[in-house]
């Protein structure tokens, strides 16, 4: 493919997350013009100015895309966006709706109409499996923002933006996930906490998520999701597999650590879901990704090298899991532990 970052001009919303902050990253080896990093945390802005050395490509804007003046100020002159800002916790959101809802889906509107506003190229949006069927209200408000997303690509009239989304599983490594709470937990009390030891959940690396979101923003034509195939964890064998590797680093020994059930939280499901049957249906197949076509317009883009995807569910419990022992090579090379 060619490479359609060379000389742009790019915003990143949420830029300082974990998606975000690795964006930065790889963009910066497609020889942009700007990266302009959009985050209300000051601190984590700081922290990324240091470890890039105050990088003249990149401009570091504070601001949250609640605020709809701000966020068109900063996306002046831009040319392509990574919408990654969002409420991702499921407790927090369950606990706290309406904030999920002026962040997920207000925030996403809010994006969706200034990038047509400032006549961007293309806006890529970040989503997760949680918005399939969701059964909560971080999944719920997810699912909202596709649907904007969608629609905005189908609605936009004569203007020249790409609106598009990725839809990630659980992102090993990242702010908040289960893998470096369990370390912690083991570090602190000799405890982890689980929830349920059958379920199940697609798990996918940080690069793979930004490989996924950069290759989709290539790919895109207008109002698709793009979801990787990943792979299946069973969470007792990644709770196994965790207490191994933090055993043998830590020097602790494996019969004092204890493993505590606790039953699914509000919201939770025992098993994830990357595609829906309906979903399917209007699906083209990579090798290593599908895009789900926009229902709206009722048309199927072409890309080269894809096919129709089988038309099923694709969820985490019809899928192989990873053995312990795969797991294991996963994390030690992803480096989290």
């Amino acid at each position: 493919m060619t490479n359609i970052f060379r000389g742009k001009s790019i915003l990143i919303t949420g830029g300082t997350g974990t998606i975000g902050s690795h964006l930065v990253g790889s963009l910066l080896e497609q020889d942009p013009k700007v990266i302009r990093i959009y985050s209300r945390d000051e601190y984590k802005q700081y922290l990324m100015q240091q470890k890039y050395d105050v990088n003249p490509r990149l401009r570091f804007l504070l601001g949250d895309v609640r605020e709809k003046q701000r966020l068109q100020r900063a996306m002046e002159n831009i040319d392509i966006v990574f919408h990654t800002a969002a409420l991702k916790h499921v407790p927090a959101c369950e606990y706290n709706p309406f904030e999920a809802v002026k962040t997920n889906v207000l925030g996403t509107e809010n994006v969706i109409e200034c990038a047509l506003e400032s006549n961007c190229e293309r806006v890529i949006y970040t989503s997760s499996d949680k918005s399939i069927n969701p059964t909560n209200t971080m999944g719920a408000t997810k699912l909202l923002a596709e649907r904007l997303i969608s629609a905005a690509d189908y609605h936009k009239g004569k203007a020249r933006t790409i609106f598009c989304a990725v839809r990630f599983g659980n992102v090993m490594g990242s702010r908040g996930s289960v893998i470096p709470l369990f370390k912690e937990q083991i570090l602190q009390d000799k405890c982890i906490t689980v929830t349920h030891p059958d379920m199940t959940r697609f798990m996918m690396s940080i690069g793979q998520a930004v490989s996924l979101t950069m290759s989709a923003a290539e790919k895109a034509q207008g109002g698709e999701i793009f979801i990787l195939k990943m792979p299946v964890l069973r969470l007792d064998d990644l709770v196994d597999t965790v207490i191994g590797i933090v055993a043998d680093k830590y020097k602790i020994p494996k019969s004092e650590i204890r493993t505590k059930y606790i039953g699914l939280r509000p919201g939770e499901k025992m098993y994830e879901e990357l595609m829906t049957r309906l979903e399917a249906k209007n699906a083209r197949e990579f090798d290593d990704m599908f895009a789900v076509q926009p229902m709206t317009s009722g048309c199927m883009h072409e890309y080269e090298g894809a096919k129709n995807a089988e038309e099923k569910d694709y969820t985490s419990d019809d899928y192989l899991p990873l053995s312990k022992d795969e797991i294991k090579d996963l994390i030690l090379k992803e480096q989290i532990i």
